[in-house]
């Protein structure tokens, strides 16, 4: 007896600590699974905001159905407590194959997310009732002191989970791989804790029952990351007209390059980027795009120009045949697409090896905060931005924005947007306008067909209240599509697209985010 007591004690506090590392792990991973939701969705639909809302909302409220559905399972707590993390384990360890495969193949994205949501909330939020009653199991305590060791456990784990998401399942081992890795922590965790603490719990019966779900769960798991590779770029090339010759996902999107088999009467294939899975360009038509957004800002001083996003240098190829520009400072958020334009081959003939020359400066940085921190003035600004779709590039589209844009801008200086297009989404394009205009700048719209975008517009804006002329200047090169002609016919626009009065877009306020989501949904 003497030599028993001590250890007593000291078993308990092995059960009792093997039961919070539980908590802490599988906490860790439901919230893994979230956020592996979440940015999902970000990528394929392109709505953060919405999707993180739907995705905790959904499952939050499914969390407390789980709670109460756990309690007819308090009786055997250790064996449900098992089977909730493998079936946890194999349907959040899945999740991401098959919501992807569900907007590949399917078209049946939005209804599978707000499912799988709701079955991963069910099966989290049974867990801490299961793990009181074991934690309970092994040495009454008060529900105070109980309920406080749980959810510190809980809350820490959560902290690691979030963590570990973006800086490393994501860069090490994308989402696709990195939700499997997940599962197989919270399969072992789970089973770990019931094998061992609460191994005399369990019938000879329930211990082979567990023994053929973990075998079943390991080999879909570990099948599913043999396959992985083969299935995404199965379920890509399925979201793409033409054979896909580059994709990668870098830190902020998912880069995708395709090229189309050579047609008989086609001198050149046709080289097309895609940042998470919108068009950027396609090398048939993209010169009537680039010439049309960046010659009508050259026409006058051009010494130091000031290009935001364009990291397929393409716009830059544009500026850098103007022998008196003497520098080039591009600002793009992601070096993958700057690396990917330095090293593609056909896409460095396209852009006539841009970032090659020695006048081109390259900052791989967000462009609003650069330009709350530059100092230097320029002559002209060229904002070739992805469209304002998203939360994260709606800022880049509103009065705070353009007035950062304008401190910027030496006297004289001339601003050009692209702006999206004024006849698939007007309200948009007009709002883009009137934030330039409340930001302190004359502007002239304008307009031109691009066959792959449809009707494209832009907007050429100076400081003050005299707007700038829209002409091509003097010693403009040689051009394939732009002349005179083409650009006074250009600021013409037709009855159907006449000059909406819509509000300008704030931080605070991010119209042109509503307006773009609601004009471009179903194209």
């Amino acid at each position: 007896m003497t030599t028993d007591a001590p250890a007593a004690p000291a078993r308990w506090r092995a059960a009792r600590a093997g039961v919070l590392l539980a908590v802490f792990v599988c906490a860790a991973c439901g919230l893994v699974y979230e956020l592996a939701l979440v940015a999902l969705g970000s990528y394929l639909i392109g709505d953060a905001v919405g999707q993180a809302s739907i995705v905790l909302g959904v499952m939050v409220f499914a969390m407390g159905v789980g709670a109460l559905a756990a309690k007819p399972l308090q009786s055997r707590a250790a064996a449900a407590f098992a089977v909730v993390e493998l079936t946890l384990a194999l349907l959040g360890g899945l999740s991401v194959l098959g919501l992807y495969a569900a907007f590949a193949w399917l078209d049946l994205y939005g209804p599978a997310l707000v499912g799988t949501a709701f079955v991963l909330g069910l099966l989290i939020g049974a867990e801490i009732p299961l793990l009181m009653v074991m934690l309970q199991r092994i040495r009454e305590q008060s529900a105070g002191s109980a309920v406080a060791d749980l959810f510190a456990a809980d809350y820490v784990g959560a902290l690691l989970g979030g963590l570990a998401f973006p800086f490393l399942l994501m860069p090490v081992f994308g989402q696709l791989k990195g939700a499997l890795v997940v599962g197989a922590v919270n399969a072992v965790a789970g089973l770990a804790l019931v094998c061992t603490v609460f191994r005399a719990e369990l019938s000879r019966r329930a211990r082979v029952a567990l023994a053929a779900g973990s075998v079943v769960v390991a080999l879909c798991l570990g099948y599913a990351w043999i396959t992985a590779a083969d299935f995404e770029l199965t379920a890509r090339q399925q979201l793409y007209r033409d054979p896909v010759v580059h994709a990668e996902r870098s830190r902020y999107q998912e880069i995708v390059l395709t090229r189309s088999v050579r047609e008989v009467g086609h001198a050149d294939t046709d080289l097309r980027l895609y940042l998470n899975g919108d068009l950027q360009f396609s090398s048939v038509d993209e010169y009537r795009y680039h010439e049309a957004l960046v010659h009508p800002a050259m026409r006058g001083p051009r010494g130091e120009v000031l290009v935001l996003g364009a990291g397929d240098g393409l716009a830059v190829r544009e500026i850098l045949r103007y022998p008196d520009v003497r520098r080039v400072t591009v600002v793009d958020l992601d070096p993958a697409v700057v690396a990917l334009a330095r090293a593609e081959p056909q896409l460095r003939r396209l852009n006539g090896d841009a970032f090659a020359d020695p006048r081109v400066r390259v900052v791989n940085t967000d462009a609003f905060g650069w330009l709350r921190t530059a100092t230097k003035r320029f002559d002209v600004v060229v904002a070739d931005l992805p469209d304002p779709d998203e939360t994260a590039t709606a800022k880049l589209y509103t009065v705070e924005f353009y007035a950062l844009i304008r401190s910027a801008l030496a006297e004289g200086g001339r601003l050009v947007v692209q702006s999206g297009s004024p006849y698939f989404a007007p309200r948009s394009y007009w709002s883009i306008e009137a934030s330039v205009r409340e930001a302190g700048f004359a502007t002239v719209p304008y307009h031109v067909d691009v066959p792959s975008f449809g009707d494209w517009g832009f907007l050429l804006a100076t400081a003050g209240v005299t707007p700038p002329a829209l002409e091509l200047p003097a010693d403009a090169p040689p051009l394939r599509f732009l002349d005179p002609s083409v650009l006074r016919a250009a600021a013409a626009f037709p009855a159907d697209r006449a000059r909406l009065d819509v509000p300008a877009s704030t931080l605070l306020q991010p119209r042109v985010l509503e307006y773009a989501r609601a004009e471009w949904r179903g194209y």
